[in-house]
């Protein structure tokens, strides 16, 4: 009996304490919750008869102690074993908010911002540092034509290879900063682009023009290292550099263009190795290239189409719209044959035609699998594209060296 009164007692004087408690708590987290940066969620919850009582704190994905929204009171009392414990209970963000916090304009931390000097950080963020798939992209069609233009038996040349990866990082680098000028004014209405560092005034229209400048400079130091031939060709490759940011207030086919200026590099490789062009052989691996694009870049597109039309631009997104899938098949379709055709032409050994099975395979990976309307999946698709230009690379670089 003395035990039982005891227990009723403590019992008493627990719920109490309690009950006095989550009142005056959540009044300050509701006060307090008006001065937060960003939407919150609370969740309070009642577990009779433990009296258990928890408070959540949902911010930009984590949960935080309560300790810092109640100043230092938070009540999650268990009972275990006939004792009462206190404990803040911690979760992960349900599915949706992860998502809506990838595609929206609250961008994670990089490594540009963990590492970088605070004065240098809006310039890596305009040149893309921390998103190399740019710089693979242009890369790519300038190493299948080095490969290509490799003497039977013989790997690629390690330097022109080096040259032109240095050039794809600045020219792609010197792009952007071209396109943030030339878009500030849409940039800033579109959620995946308004952070950008012209746009969110990280860095003013005039700081945009001399880092392009200096990335033009260096790029030039690069260009003079080639032949003449190839310093005429890479040089008149600037108008596609400047003209294609403009292309989508214009036309529904900007994909178009961009696949022009960024596989320029399958015409200037070969001709930095052999001095000239050889019609039969590059201008296949040309038009394989802009076709790629278009099917990645229409993929990438999706993610803006709602904006875009808010806006006013123009995409292939839009045009194709929901024949996309069938538009992308094509165009997927012609770039294997234009790359096998110059293969046939480069007469490259069965290994290459292997590469080409397998980079099908990849392409028709994305295509068939993209989910035009979740902006995460059409990022991962794009991104993947690194991998089909590394087969190619790859095929080329086999298919000659056996030969």
């Amino acid at each position: 009996m003395a035990f039982l009164g005891l227990f009723r007692v403590s019992r008493r004087l627990l719920r109490s304490s309690v009950s006095a408690t989550p009142s005056s708590s959540f009044a300050v987290l509701q006060s307090q919750h008006k001065s937060l940066p960003n939407p919150v969620t609370t969740h309070f919850t009642k577990c009779y008869p433990l009296c258990n009582y928890n408070y959540q704190v949902w911010s930009k994905g984590k949960v935080l102690h309560q300790d810092k929204f109640l100043g230092g009171v938070g009540w999650n009392y268990r009972l275990v074993g006939g004792m009462s414990s206190s404990s803040v209970m911690e979760g992960k963000p349900k599915k949706d908010d992860e998502e809506k916090s990838d595609g929206g304009g609250v961008k994670e931390a990089s490594w540009i911002d963990l590492y970088l000097p605070e004065g240098v950080r809006g310039y890596a963020k305009l040149a893309r540092l921390d998103k190399p798939i740019g710089t693979w992209l242009l890369a790519w069609p300038c190493m299948w034509s080095i490969a290509l233009a490799a003497d039977p038996g013989s790997l690629p040349s390690f330097k022109y290879m080096a040259l032109f990866g240095c050039g794809a990082l600045l020219l792609r680098g010197a792009g952007c900063t071209i396109n943030d000028l030339l878009d500030q004014d849409i940039d800033t209405k579109v959620d995946r682009t308004r952070l950008r560092p012209i746009a969110s005034g990280l860095l003013t229209p005039f700081q945009g023009i001399q880092f392009l400048g200096l990335q033009l400079l260096l790029g030039l130091g690069i260009l003079l290292q080639l032949n003449n031939y190839s310093r005429v060709l890479g040089a008149s490759s600037l108008l596609l550099v400047f003209s294609y940011p403009l292309m989508k207030r214009f036309t529904f086919w900007p994909q178009a263009f961009l696949g022009l200026t960024i596989n320029w590099g399958a015409l200037l490789g070969w001709t930095a190795v052999k001095g000239s062009i050889d019609p039969a052989v590059v201008l296949p691996l040309y038009l394989s290239g802009v076709c790629w694009t278009l099917v990645y870049d229409t993929i990438y597109a999706h993610q803006d189409k709602e904006d875009d039309v808010k806006v006013g631009v123009k995409s292939t997104a839009l045009r194709f719209g929901d024949n996309t899938k069938l538009w992308l098949t094509g165009f997927g379709t012609a770039s294997m044959g234009f790359l096998a055709l110059s293969g046939l032409s480069a007469d490259l050994g069965w290994q290459y035609y292997a590469s080409l099975a397998a980079a099908s395979g990849q392409l028709g990976w994305q295509i068939g699998t993209a989910d035009l309307s979740s902006g995460p999946d059409c990022s991962r698709k794009f991104v993947s594209n690194k991998w089909f230009g590394a087969i190619i690379f790859s095929g080329v670089v086999l298919g000659r060296s056996f030969q």
